[in-house]
């Protein structure tokens, strides 16, 4: 049989090959996201998804007309709003709906968000498996739905897997149907830490991107203005100054940014500031170096090797958002699926793949909190010291993995990019001869 039947009919036998491999993959998903799910969404009320409540109420003082900023949720949280007028838009179509029906549709949008990440972070793996490519997905959903962080994401009903999914399609989409930066510039006006990317796609000479994210970013900022004038200049000139203030303790053992490690060592004053400032520009020196390296590298290359070092620059930066602001909590880690990611690759490598494990065995577990109880009175110095390294460990694993990144992973995948950066000094030839 030649012709358009003989493909008709190729095609539908392929589709059903690959059938028992989808209805597989999605059960495994499925399997592995119930108990999860149900045991955050089954809470008592005032511990359920209390960040959506955060999101739903903002939503709700739009409605009304209220000040965005001088609201707090219910007791026992006493939550205030912390993003941007244009954040509290987007909500608003939560308050539309009942309170239970809206957990469901945002843990589901969550999983879908988890779902695209999955795909931008293992493509290359995914793909080399053939018709297995479905069950591959899922199994890969599964394992990342029960890192710690993301498991945060549902308890807390953050937004945090919506804006790693933006970043990631926007930065790693091989041929994107949208402007190019334009995801990027919505989520820094939803939140403004992935503006990190800016400066990404200022040293990496992705012009075009740079001025597609702040043209976006600053649309949607006018039209939070115009929508909501009072609200924006009280954040902007106000909420926004006091964001230390609005978020918390920088102490607590959650927030895993360089600010928190420094601040559970040192007692507030000049010291702990002082050296806060000099991590915190140590960190982003050394990590937006290694982002531009990875990505300049990637892009001397093609196939499954430029894809993990352009996935890696990606994941350096994304690491940077957490690290560098004054409060990084463990569930803004999420971006620890890039680097899993990237680390595998298309899992031919088996010392790459060996690494990617364990990472993903290591923010399987609560470790901070496990730290944190081995802290106090009751127990010796060793078991003391043991628990505030483990309390900072979520943070100290991620400069590891920027400096993994950005150092193993670029030199095994390109040995020679280290000599053609830009920004290493150039070698005479015949410097190097013994």
């Amino acid at each position: 049989m030649d012709g358009p039947r003989a493909h008709q009919v190729g095609g539908g036998r392929g589709w059903r090959s690959r059938l028992p491999f989808l209805l597989a993959g999605i059960a495994v998903a499925v399997i592995a996201v119930v108990p999860i799910a149900s045991r955050w969404l089954s809470n008592p009320p005032d511990q359920r998804l209390v960040d959506l409540e955060v999101y739903r109420e903002g939503g709700l003082a739009v409605l009304r007309g209220a000040p965005l900023y001088e609201f707090l949720t219910q007791p026992p949280q006493l939550l205030p709003f912390t993003y941007p007028p244009f954040a509290a838009a987007l909500a608003v179509p939560f308050t539309l709906m009942s309170w239970p029906v809206a957990q469901w549709i945002w843990v589901v949008l969550i999983y879908v968000a988890l779902a695209i990440v999955v795909w931008f972070a293992f493509r290359d793996l995914i793909r080399r498996t053939g018709r297995w490519a479905p069950l591959t997905a899922g199994v890969l959903f599964a394992a990342m739905a029960w890192l710690d962080p993301v498991r945060d994401q549902v308890r807390f009903g953050q937004v945090g897997l919506f804006l790693l999914a933006m970043c990631l399609a926007d930065c790693c989409a091989r041929t994107p149907r949208w402007p190019r930066g334009a995801l990027v510039g919505l989520a820094v006006a939803i939140k403004l830490v992935p503006g990190v990317f800016l400066i990404y796609f200022l040293l990496t000479g992705r012009r075009d991107a740079l001025v597609n994210a702040v043209l976006t970013a600053a649309a949607a900022t006018l039209g939070g203005f115009m929508l909501l004038p009072a609200d924006s200049s009280a954040y902007w000139f106000g909420a926004l100054l006091q964001g230390g203030d609005r978020t918390g303790a920088v102490d607590g053992t959650t927030n895993q940014a360089v600010q928190g490690i420094v601040a559970r060592i040192f007692d507030e004053g000049p010291v702990r500031t002082a050296v806060w400032l000099v991590l915190a520009l140590a960190v982003a020196y050394f990590g937006f170096r290694w982002a531009r390296r990875a990505t300049l590298a990637a892009d001397e290359l093609t196939g499954p090797a430029a894809s993990s070092l352009l996935l890696a620059g990606v994941a350096i930066t994304g690491l940077l958002s957490v690290m560098l602001s004054p409060v990084g909590w463990i569930h803004h880690l999420v971006w620890m699926i890039a680097v899993i990611g990237a680390l595998a690759g298309d899992g031919r490598d088996t010392r790459r793949c060996l690494f990617a494990g364990a990472v993903w065995l290591l923010f399987l577990w609560p470790l901070p909190w496990w730290g944190r109880a081995w802290i106090g009175p009751e127990h010796s110095v060793i078991a003391e010291f043991a628990g505030q390294v483990l309390r900072d460990s979520f943070g100290i694993a991620a400069l590891a993995a920027m400096a993994l990144l950005g150092g193993w992973l670029v030199n095994r995948l390109k040995p020679d990019a280290a000599l053609e950066d830009p920004s290493q000094p150039e070698v005479e030839v015949g410097t190097l001869a013994p």
